[in-house]
């Protein structure tokens, strides 16, 4: 699924056609994604101007002029893709061609700035939903996330206050989106790996007993900061159906220092440990036993 850099990934790419441009054409071509669209879900998009474009979470959040939000989520396999006229995709360099998967096409907004948003979605967990902007705060999906890791609200401090009496495992505590919002299993592994700390270790280990925040916990934030900030620059992390808006993949698999590396060697100079795989809260964890204490 989609974690943080590759979510931002596709605002940027979506922002410079969608922001301050009024939904022409909103189609929903079949009744439901993963939930069922609203019964009035394309009479409250058209005709609307998106007046900005962010992000919470794993979550998109186009806020439109007259007041409501769309929420969407790209799921599984969920993408967008930019297409204008011209067959020029936009932005990035290389095109995804219209046609391919077409099949899975099942959202489309023609923009007054003379692009379509394409949404495609084979597997169809993503979802979108629009939401009235004041009713945000009691929103099911929202109302319960942590802090964004690279807000300036949180850091070592905050971390240590949310892990300071959990017994959970440092790893399980990263992916609970209470904590902080947005971190999935490839960013935390990575995370985890470059902060030199175990994916087994209690996360109360990140906290005094007075609930100060400890050297593992500052080493952390900076590895969480930097993991992510590097993968947004990348175009987030393309294993299976990631793809930016222009059709390009991201590639900061190709910066990977442990996920899906079972059995090489550990990137970390001077180690020289193997990585190794176990599973986790019915995830598969990659990590280096000799340096990640």
């Amino acid at each position: 699924m989609p974690e943080l850099p590759e979510v931002e990934t596709v605002r940027r790419g979506l922002q410079p056609v969608m922001e301050g441009a009024k939904i022409l054409v909103a189609e929903a071509r079949r009744p439901d994604l993963r939930f069922p669209f609203q019964p009035d879900f394309v009479a409250r998009l058209q005709g609307q101007v998106v007046t900005g474009l962010g992000r919470r979470a794993k979550y998109l959040m186009a806020d439109l002029a007259s007041g409501d939000v769309l929420l969407m989520h790209l799921g599984m396999s969920g993408s967008f893709r930019v297409i204008k006229p011209d067959n020029d995709a936009s932005p990035g360099e290389f095109h995804y061609p219209k046609g391919k998967d077409s099949a899975h096409d099942h959202v489309l907004f023609r923009m007054s700035s003379g692009a379509d948003i394409v949404f495609n979605d084979p597997r169809r967990f993503g979802y979108m939903k629009v939401i009235a902007r004041n009713a945000l705060d009691d929103e099911p999906l929202l109302r319960d996330l942590g802090p964004e890791p690279l807000g300036n609200a949180f850091d070592a401090a905050m971390l240590a206050r949310s892990c300071q009496d959990k017994t959970a495992s440092l790893k399980a505590a990263l992916l609970d989106q209470r904590v902080v919002a947005g971190l999935g299993n490839i960013y935390v592994c990575e995370a985890l790996h470059r902060s030199h700390l175990s994916p087994r270790r209690i996360a109360a280990t990140l906290s005094t007993k007075k609930g100060e925040p400890t050297d593992h916990a500052k080493r952390l934030v900076s590895a969480i900061h930097t993991v992510l900030n590097d993968a947004i620059k990348a175009g987030g992390s393309s294993l299976r159906d990631h793809r930016q808006t222009s059709g390009e993949l991201g590639y900061f698999q190709h910066s990977f220092k442990v996920y899906d590396r079972e059995g090489e060697t550990c990137k970390t100079p001077g180690c020289g440990g193997t990585v190794k795989r176990f599973t986790q809260n019915g995830r598969s964890t990659f990590w280096c036993p000799k340096c990640q204490k």
